[in-house]
C-alpha cells in the first residue's frame, strides 16, 4: 500500500491534526540520540489508548510495520524504524492522571516526562527513583520499554522494580487493550506479563499507561566526592565502601580523561584532578556526620587526593557535586570532537553498556584499557559503579577507515569482557539492533541458547505478523 493512501486513511481514523507525513517531521521521528536514522511513512500522535488501538487495527489489517516512540533518547537503535512503517509518537499522551500518597503509586500516560513526574512528586516529599542520565528528556513509556536504570540504581534498581501495572495494546486484528498488574505492590495474577513487557523494547506490546510505585525522598543525604590518582584506587574504595555495610543511594564514577575535559570545557563547580567518585547515602540527620566521616576515611585509605562533603541533597546540588557525572556524555563528545581534523566528515560516538559484579570492576577496567590500546580506538569510562554498570564511550572519525572496520569487533570484545567476568552485555540500554550478536554470546556462555528460542516463540504469540518494532532484540 502506498504511503499517500496510508496517510489519508490514518487522517480519517485520527483526524488530520494527528497525522504528519512532512519530510522533516518524519526524519526527526526516524532518528535516535546517537546516529541511527531511517525513514517511516508517517508519524501519528494519538491522545488516548483507544486511538492507539485504532491505529494498530488498521496497521494489522494492512500489514504495516509499527514503531512506538517516546523521546528517542535511547542509543542502541531500538526506537528508530528499520523498515517502512508508522511511528506512533506519545508526545501528546503525557498526562499524570493520579498520584496517591497513601497507597504510594502514580498513574501516568506513556509520554509523561520523568522529570515532570518527579517535579510534581517532590512537592509532596516523594520521588520516582529511576533517574537515567537523560532524565530531562526520557518518557515513562520509553524507560519501561528499555528497562532503564540510573544514578540511584545502587539502591533502588531499575524500572522493573518500580512498575506495578501497565495498560498495553496488542498488535492483533482487534488492537486488543490489556490492563496488567494493578495498584498494589503484591500481585500474583498468574504469569507476570507486566515484567515480561518491561525491557521488551516495544517488540511485544505498545505501552500506553503505567501504574508506578513511588517512595519518600530521603530525610537526609550524606554525599562525598573524591578524586583519585588511579581508577584502581577508586574501585578499591568502592569495594571497601560496600564491605563497610554502607548502602549507597548513589555511587557513580568518571575517569580522569573525562574529568579533565568536563572541568575545562563543559564546566563543573567541583574541581579536582584524577578519577571522580561520588557517593550519596540516605540517612538520618543524627547519623549524617558519622556516615560522612566513614566515607571520607575509606576514601583516604585508598589514596584520595581531594574530598568534598555535603549534608543534604540541596547542598550537594548547589555545590555541583553531580555535575561531572551528568556531563560525562557531552564531555566525551567534546573530547572526541577536539581530534576531528576535517569538519566535513562525521564524528561517530558510541556509548557501551555492560555490567559486572562490583568485585570484578578492577579486572573489567584493566581489560577495557587493554582493548583500547589493542584497537587504537579512544575510550572514556564512567558508570553506575555501585551496581557494577560500566559505560565505555568510544569514538572514531568518518575518514578513519581502519578504525571503522575494527569498531564492531571492539564492541563485541567489550561485551565479552562482561560475560567472561560473570556479568551481562547489556545493563539498562537494551539490545536494539546493535547488541543482537552479543545477546547470542551471552546465552552461549551460559549454555542456554534455548532461552532465545523461547523468546522468539513469545514474540510470535504477542505479535504473530511481526509488525511491532521489527528487527529489534532478536
Amino acid at each position: 500500500m502506498g504511503s499517500y493512501r496510508v496517510v489519508k486513511d490514518l487522517q480519517k481514523i485520527l483526524g488530520p491534526d494527528k497525522v504528519d507525513d512532512d519530510e522533516l517531521i518524519v526524519r526527526l521521528y526516524s532518528k535516535d540520540a546517537v546516529y541511527f536514522e531511517s525513514s517511516a511513512m508517517a508519524v501519528v500522535f494519538p491522545t488516548s489508548t483507544e486511538e492507539v488501538s485504532e491505529v494498530v487495527k488498521y496497521a494489522y489489517k494492512n500489514d504495516i510495520k509499527i514503531y512506538p516512540q517516546g523521546s528517542a533518547s535511547e542509543i542502541v537503535g531500538s526506537s528508530t524504524p528499520s523498515e517502512d512503517g508508522i511511528v506512533i509518537s506519545f508526545d501528546r499522551m503525557n498526562k499524570i492522571k493520579e498520584i496517591n500518597i497513601v497507597d504510594s503509586y502514580a498513574i501516568v500516560e506513556a509520554g509523561t516526562r520523568m522529570l515532570d513526574l518527579n517535579t510534581m512528586l517532590a512537592a509532596e516529599g516523594y520521588m520516582f527513583p529511576v533517574d537515567p542520565a537523560s532524565v530531562k528528556a526520557v518518557t515513562i513509556g520509553g524507560a519501561i520499554c528499555s528497562g532503564a536504570g540510573g544514578m540511584m540504581g545502587a539502591k533502588y534498581g531499575t524500572m522493573k522494580d518500580w512498575v506495578n501495572g501497565l495498560t498495553v495494546v496488542l498488535p492483533d486484528e482487534n488492537g486488543t487493550i490489556l490492563r496488567l498488574g494493578g495498584k498494589t505492590t503484591k500481585n500474583r495474577e498468574g504469569y507476570d506479563l507486566t515484567r515480561l513487557i518491561i525491557g521488551s523494547e516495544g517488540t511485544l506490546a505498545i505501552v500506553t499507561e503505567a501504574i508506578l510505585r513511588i517512595t519518600t525522598q530521603p530525610e537526609s543525604l550524606a554525599t562525598v566526592v573524591g578524586f583519585f590518582p588511579t581508577l584502581e584506587d577508586l574501585l578499591n574504595a568502592v569495594v571497601d565502601i560496600k564491605r563497610s555495610k554502607i548502602t549507597p543511594f548513589i555511587m557513580e564514577f568518571v575517569d580522569a580523561k573525562t574529568v579533565d575535559i568536563t572541568i575545562k570545557v563543559v564546566g563543573s563547580k567541583v574541581k579536582g584532578e584524577g578519577n571522580y567518585l561520588v557517593v550519596s547515602v540516605d540517612t538520618t540527620p543524627e547519623a549524617t556526620d558519622r556516615v560522612l566521616s566513614k566515607l571520607e576515611e575509606i576514601m583516604r585509605r585508598n589514596n584520595v587526593t581531594t574530598v568534598y562533603k555535603a549534608r543534604t541533597m540541596d547542598e550537594a546540588e548547589m555545590k555541583g557535586f553531580f555535575d561531572i557525572r551528568r556531563n560525562y556524555y557531552p564531555a566525551s563528545i567534546r573530547l572526541a570532537a577536539e581530534g576531528l581534523k576535517d569538519p566535513n566528515y562525521r564524528l561517530y560516538v558510541y556509548v557501551e553498556d555492560i555490567s559486572v559484579p562490583p568485585s570484578k570492576a578492577v579486572d573489567a577496567v584493566k581489560r577495557l584499557r587493554e582493548l583500547e590500546k589493542e584497537y587504537g580506538i579512544p575510550m572514556t569510562l564512567a558508570g553506575h559503579i555501585g551496581d557494577g554498570n560500566l559505560h565505555p564511550v568510544l569514538w572514531f572519525y568518518e575518514y578513519e577507515t581502519e578504525k571503522r572496520e575494527k569498531f564492531d569487533d571492539l564492541v563485541m570484545d567489550i561485551m565479552k569482557v562482561a560475560i567472561d567476568l560473570g556479568g551481562v552485555m547489556s545493563s539498562e540500554h537494551g539490545i536494539g539492533t546493535t547488541k543482537k550478536e552479543g545477546l547470542v554470546k551471552q546465552f552461549e556462555a551460559k549454555n542456554s541458547l534455548k532461552a532465545l528460542e523461547i523468546m522468539r516463540e513469545i514474540k510470535k504469540i504477542f505479535d504473530p505478523k511481526g509488525l511491532l518494532n521489527p528487527g529489534k532484540v532478536l
